[in-house]
C-alpha cells in the first residue's frame, strides 16, 4: 500500500548528489562511520537503482531525524515503497507502524499481514512480530502453537528478544529448564534482560545456585537494567564474603572472554 508522493526529487535536493554505482551496505558502513550524508547519497541511489532496501534504510533517516528534519510520514511512505518491492526490513517496520497506530492509523490485519511476510520469508524480527501477534490474536486468530513456532524460528537466527520470549513462555508452562537453555542464551550474548530474567531463575527451582545469579545480575546492572541492581544487592546480602568474591570473579570471567571474543572477531 502507498501513500502517494513524489519522493525522488526530494531525495536529490536534500542529499544533493547521487552516485553513479550506489551500495546499501556502503552506506551502512558510512552511516555506523558518522557520515550520514554520504551514506543518505548512496542509499537515495540505490533506490533509484531499484533497490528497496535503499528506501528502508532512507525512511530510517527521517524517521530518525538524522541528517535531516524528522519526518515519519514520509518514513512511512519510503518503507511502503521498500516492501512492495520486497525488503523484509521494511515490512515489519511498517507493519509495527501500523500497530503502534500513531502515524498511520492502527489497522492490525494490515500491520500482521506485513509482519507475517517478512516472517514467512525468514526475517527474525518479523518473526518475533508475527508470533506476537498470534499470540495476542491481533490481525489474525489467537494461536499460541503458531507464535511458539515463529519465535522459535527467530531464536534459532539469534533473535535476543525471542529467546527472552521463549524463556518466559517456558516459565509460564512450568518448565523451568527449557526456560533456563534460553535465559542463558540470550544472557550469553550480552543481553540485559536475559542477564536479569536468568539470575533470578537460577534463585529458584530445586537447586538455586545463588552465585552464579549474582554474577549475571552484576552483568545486567552494568548494563544500564536498574532492576538488576536490586536484585544483586538481595542476593549479596544472602551470600558468605567468599561467594561473593566467587560472583565477582565469574563476572569479571565473562566480561574478559566477551572482550577477547571481540578483539579476535575484529581481527579477522
Amino acid at each position: 500500500m502507498r501513500y502517494g508522493s513524489t519522493l525522488t526529487s526530494c531525495f536529490v535536493a536534500i542529499f544533493w548528489t547521487v552516485p553513479a554505482l550506489a551500495d546499501v551496505e556502503t552506506g551502512v558502513a558510512l552511516l555506523n562511520d558518522g557520515d550520514v550524508a554520504g551514506a543518505a547519497t548512496e542509499f537515495a541511489a540505490a533506490y533509484e537503482a531499484g533497490d528497496g532496501e535503499g528506501a528502508f534504510y532512507l525512511g530510517r533517516l527521517f524517521e530518525l531525524g538524522l541528517g535531516t528534519e524528522q519526518d515519519e510520514m514520509r518514513a512511512a511512505n519510503l518503507y511502503s515503497a521498500a516492501a512492495e518491492s520486497g525488503s523484509t526490513k521494511a515490512q515489519v517496520r511498517l507493519g509495527l507502524m501500523y500497530h503502534e497506530g500513531r502515524v498511520l492509523l492502527r489497522d492490525y490485519v494490515e500491520g500482521t499481514r506485513l509482519l507475517c511476510a517478512a516472517a514467512d520469508a525468514g526475517d527474525p524480527d518479523g518473526q518475533l512480530n508475527c508470533g506476537l501477534a498470534y499470540r495476542a490474536g491481533r490481525g489474525v486468530a489467537q494461536d499460541d502453537a503458531v507464535a511458539l513456532s515463529y519465535w522459535q524460528g527467530a531464536a534459532g537466527q539469534g533473535n535476543i528478544l525471542a529467546m527472552n520470549v521463549l524463556g518466559q513462555t517456558s516459565i509460564d508452562a512450568g518448565n523451568l529448564e527449557q526456560a533456563a537453555q534460553y535465559l542463558k542464551q540470550s544472557a550469553d550474548l550480552g543481553n540485559a534482560g536475559g542477564m536479569y530474567e536468568y539470575a533470578k531463575l537460577l534463585m529458584i527451582g530445586a537447586s538455586p545456585d545463588p552465585v552464579t545469579a549474582y554474577s549475571y545480575a552484576n552483568l545486567a546492572v552494568v548494563r544500564g537494567l536498574a532492576d538488576a541492581g536490586i536484585l544483586r544487592d538481595e542476593i549479596e546480602a544472602e551470600l558468605t564474603a567468599e561467594e561473593i568474591a566467587e560472583g565477582q570473579a565469574l563476572a569479571r570471567a565473562w566480561t574478559e572472554a566477551r572482550i577477547l571474543e571481540e578483539e579476535a572477531a575484529d581481527g579477522n
